[in-house]
């Protein structure tokens, strides 16, 4: 499985920070349009989401991830050839479905091949194939969008390809054992009625927005703006992979018997402070350089956050119902990554200052939300656990 995420994340880190810049510069879309373009993609996933948790309980996450890896293939395979922004609309249309299935299919999948002391750092071993195929994307990227129209064309072409190989490796290679279950899987309501839970998924839509959407798409029109060149932009994500494969694994041990509301805490005050250092940037001769150590800062938050968050949904949710609790998921974190284009870009438009400063306000609100709600969390996963020896 990590494998192909691997391969998966190589092509998606190569074409992520120049989705926008592809649909602005090469098919002359309005900056507007083109993020609504790309916010489309995961607005859609929001819709799609509620019946792929569904699909999820019902065929198994390796499946229900498999088929969302086909859609995402044809969406953004066809992205490369629009013409219009009509055609743009329906490619995004067919991407968003095949990510409201694979983001929960994929989380359900890595929380049901381990026991559940050992999510914590399967969750880490996950972000690492994540970001060391972001960070050689990334890189590759940079180099291959200095080819202009052709090139990034070819960044969407290569990241439809790796969505395929994906989806071969997971019904090739990967065997999931049916998980027992005590009751039959119930309906949305039960995940609704679960206020400890909703509150997370809120904070987590904040979350997301931020510390993914804005240092993906926004940071790097930005950058362009204050005299950054497109390798230089590449290099951006490129950092931030190789700092989360350096730091994801011991983060998330040092995390163990930690309390997770004050390791998420943590992750928005790093979310902050970079969002302050890419104010800094438009006045700065090193304007790189500072981004740069932006990256760096989103890259320990985002450690920080998925050692403590994924966890801690898979441990709320019932067994029957992993795969709902795995889609409400999806669903913030299809909210925030359209929120973070749709809003952030426009904004960005007008003033910078506004608009990071927007960024950091909302991740302060998430905080508060999580330690506000850490009283109501049961006992039993309120720490992450200590795993004092491997499993044999």
């Amino acid at each position: 499985m990590q494998v192909g995420v691997f391969l998966n994340m190589f092509g998606y880190g190569a074409v992520l920070p120049f989705e926008i810049i592809y649909l602005h510069s090469a098919r002359h879309f309005s900056l507007a349009v083109a993020g609504l373009v790309i916010a489309t993609v995961t607005g859609t996933a929001i819709v799609a989401s509620f019946p792929a948790g569904s699909l999820v309980d019902s065929i198994g996450p390796r499946d229900a991830a498999a088929a969302g890896l086909v859609l995402l293939a044809l969406g953004y395979g066809g992205l490369a050839f629009v013409t219009s922004v009509r055609e743009a609309f329906a490619c995004a249309l067919v991407a968003g479905c095949g990510n409201g299935l694979v983001t929960p299919g994929q989380s359900a999948l890595v929380a049901a091949l381990v026991p559940r002391e050992l999510r914590p750092r399967a969750t880490a071993v996950s972000r690492v194939s994540v970001n060391v195929g972001f960070a050689g994307g990334a890189a590759l990227g940079g180099i291959v969008a200095t080819a202009g129209n052709t090139g990034l064309r070819a960044l969407f072409l290569v990241n439809a390809a790796t969505y395929l190989v994906y989806a071969v490796l997971l019904r090739a290679a990967v065997h999931v054992v049916a998980a027992s279950r005590d009751s039959p899987p119930g309906s949305y309501r039960r995940v609704v009625a679960d206020r400890p839970f909703l509150t997370l998924a809120v904070a987590h839509v904040g979350f997301i927005a931020v510390g993914w959407g804005v240092f993906s798409w926004v940071v790097p029109v930005y950058a362009q703006r204050v005299g950054v060149n497109s390798v230089l932009i590449g290099a951006l994500l490129l950092v931030s992979g190789l700092t989360v494969v350096v730091a994801q694994i011991p983060i998330a041990r040092r995390l163990e018997g930690t309390r997770r509301s004050r390791s998420i805490a943590l992750a928005g005050g790093a979310f902050v402070l970079a969002c302050a250092a890419a104010l800094v940037a438009q006045a700065h001769v090193l304007a790189a350089a500072v981004l740069i150590c932006a990256a760096v800062l989103v890259a320990v938050g985002e450690c920080l956050y998925i050692a403590s968050f994924a966890p801690l949904v898979a441990d709320l949710a019932p067994p029957e119902m992993l795969g709902r609790y795995m889609s409400g998921v999806a669903v913030a974190w299809s909210l925030g990554l359209a929120a973070a284009p749709a809003l952030f870009t426009p904004l960005l438009g007008v003033s910078a200052v506004a608009c990071f400063i927007g960024a950091a306000a909302v991740v302060v609100a998430a905080v508060a939300a999580v330690l506000c709600n850490e009283r109501r969390l049961p006992e039993g996963v309120l720490r992450t656990q200590v795993v004092s020896r491997l499993p044999p």
